[in-house]
Parts: structure tokens; C-alpha cells; sequence
């Protein structure tokens, strides 16, 4: 009796089971056939470079997806800092946006429109000025790396009382004394004559109240340097990837004493020490910022530190190349 009901259970749950499986692949693939893909070709970063009438100036350009239809993203232009796109407008290869301006003078938004073609990208950006100038992009590189660094022997880049390994970018106001390099007035940045590519860098600076500075890693991300004793993190005050990370406290001292930041640099990955205490541990670099010298992120770059937002002095700047 036992085994015949078994039997007829088996056969029963056969009858049952198989119909309800297959109307369940039925739906499953007409839900299939209908359902949008998330990703758009245009989504991802993008390394632009605008042509200022022949002058080459970098800009960055992320476009992801909100919801299953639309994209919004961010952007930097090749001044202010990475500002939100509220709807990337994107048909048939082609795509437009506009934003509220930042520093640019004018009472009309900043506009883009561009056309992708494949990895590449390319249009026209129009200022709140209503000065056009066409761009090209080509898609960032995610700069992973698949092995920890080797470290190499550190540099000292600041020493004695002439300035050697660094080149000034115009009328040079730079002086080194007792190997403090110093700018009594804004004027123009400094840069190092050799390029690097992953490295850990201590510096040492001092800016008086409310002056303000930069030191940019490979030419391309600022890492603020502020008057910000008492005040709140934030993606503008000492500490930030300007624009894009704020650090998770505020570490400044009292203006005129000198403080530090100790910097490792592995691809896109960066890790930062305020004065001892750890602010940015082991967080992504999305792209370029603004003030940057080209938007090649995939290639190694200079050191610079501004020299045009007031008065500043750095000392004891020594850089560890990764092998």
C-alpha cells in the first residue's frame, strides 16, 4: 500500500511540476526579450582634452546610469571643480548636457554635446561666456593593479638654497632658502622635471591665514592645502581630492605652523595622513581635477604645487618611486 502511493505521489508531482516549469521559462524569456539592458555604451569615464584655440586644456567627463533609463553623471571642465549632471540626454550615438556655471562669468549654463564612436568621443562645449570649443575623449583607463608596489629609494626634492628639480610655469617667484621652498605671492606653480607613476610622498607646508594651496600627484589630482583650522570636512578644505573626496576629519592646525601630509599613490587608489592621523584610507581617485596639466591618465606625471592662490612654503618633500 505504501509503495503505490509513493508511485502515484511521483507521477502526480511529474504532471504537476513539469507544466509549472515550463510556463515558468515561458515568462522568464518573454520578460527577457522585453527587458532593456541597464548599461548604456556611453556609460564609464572619460579623459577629454579641449582644444582652447590650440591650446590643449583636460577635462573629465562620468556618465552612469539612475533607474533602468535614465543618466546622469558628473564633469569637470578644464577650470572649477567636478560638478553633478542632473540628465545625460543620449539617442542614436549622440548625447548632450548642461549645468549651472561655476567660475565662468555669464548667465547661461555650461553645455556640451558629443557624438561616441566606438571607445572615442568627441563634440563641442559651449562657456556661460558663449565661447564654443570642439573636444575629444577617449575612454579612462581604470588603472587597477594586479601586484603590490616595490618601492624604490626615496628622493629628497627640497634641499640647500638653489631650486633644482623643479621648473616654474611663468614669472618664477619661487626662492629656496635652507631648503624651504617659498612663495611670498601668487604666482606661478612649480613643477618637477621628472614624471612618476605610483610613489609614496611626505611634504611638509605652511600658508598663513586664508591663503591656500595645492600639491597635484602626477599632474592631475589636487590634494588641498587650506587655511581650515575649525572648520568641517569637505571636498574644497585641506585634505580633499578637490572636488571629489573629502577626508573624514579635519586635521588643520593653527595657520602659520607647519603640518604635513603623507601620501601613497597606487594607480587610482590613495591613502592619506593629516598630521599623524589617517583622513583617506585606501579610496578611488574617480578622474582628473581641475587645474590639472593634461587629462593622460594612464601615463606618469609631475609633482606641481600651486603658487597662485597666496602666500605658501613646502619643505621636506621626499617622494618613494614604485619600481
Amino acid at each position: 500500500m505504501n509503495r503505490l502511493f509513493q508511485t502515484n505521489l511521483r507521477q502526480l508531482s511529474r504532471r504537476l511540476l513539469l507544466p509549472a516549469l515550463s510556463l515558468l521559462l515561458a515568462v522568464c524569456h518573454v520578460n527577457n526579450a522585453n527587458a532593456k539592458p541597464l548599461a548604456s555604451p556611453l556609460e564609464g569615464r572619460w579623459d577629454i582634452t579641449v582644444d582652447l584655440a590650440g591650446k590643449p586644456s583636460p577635462s573629465w567627463l562620468e556618465v552612469r546610469h539612475s533607474g533602468n533609463h535614465t543618466l546622469i553623471g558628473q564633469f569637470v571642465s578644464f577650470s572649477g571643480s567636478a560638478r553633478p549632471i542632473s540628465e545625460v540626454h543620449f539617442k542614436d550615438g549622440k548625447f548632450n548636457f548642461s549645468i549651472p556655471p561655476q567660475w565662468e562669468r555669464g548667465d547661461k549654463d555650461l553645455s556640451l554635446e558629443g557624438t561616441l564612436q566606438g571607445e572615442k568621443i568627441s563634440g563641442s562645449l559651449t562657456t556661460p561666456e558663449g565661447k564654443t570649443y570642439s573636444w575629444t575623449g577617449v575612454r579612462a583607463p581604470s588603472l587597477r593593479r594586479t601586484a603590490p608596489p616595490v618601492w624604490g629609494k626615496a628622493v629628497k626634492l627640497t634641499d640647500g638654497n638653489t631650486i633644482k628639480g623643479w621648473h616654474a610655469v611663468g614669472a618664477n617667484q619661487w626662492v629656496s632658502e635652507n631648503g624651504v621652498l617659498k612663495s611670498d605671492k601668487s604666482g606661478a606653480n612649480l613643477i618637477t622635471d621628472e614624471k612618476y607613476n605610483d610613489f609614496k610622498l611626505h611634504v611638509e607646508f605652511r600658508i598663513p591665514k586664508g591663503s591656500n594651496s595645492g600639491v597635484y600627484l602626477r599632474g592631475r589630482y589636487e590634494m588641498q592645502v587650506t587655511d581650515g583650522k575649525g572648520l568641517e570636512p569637505a571636498v574644497d578644505q585641506l585634505g580633499a581630492v578637490y572636488g571629489f573626496i573629502s577626508p573624514s576629519e579635519m586635521m588643520a592646525k593653527e595657520p602659520g605652523e607647519w603640518q604635513s601630509f603623507d601620501i601613497t599613490l597606487i594607480g587610482r587608489m590613495l591613502t592619506l595622513v593629516v598630521n599623524g592621523k589617517t583622513v583617506i584610507t585606501n579610496q578611488e581617485i574617480p578622474g582628473i581635477t581641475g587645474g590639472a596639466l593634461d587629462s593622460n591618465e594612464g601615463e606618469p606625471g609631475p609633482l606641481y604645487i600651486q603658487g597662485d592662490h597666496g602666500p605658501v612654503e613646502y619643505r621636506n618633500i621626499i617622494i618613494t618611486p614604485a619600481k
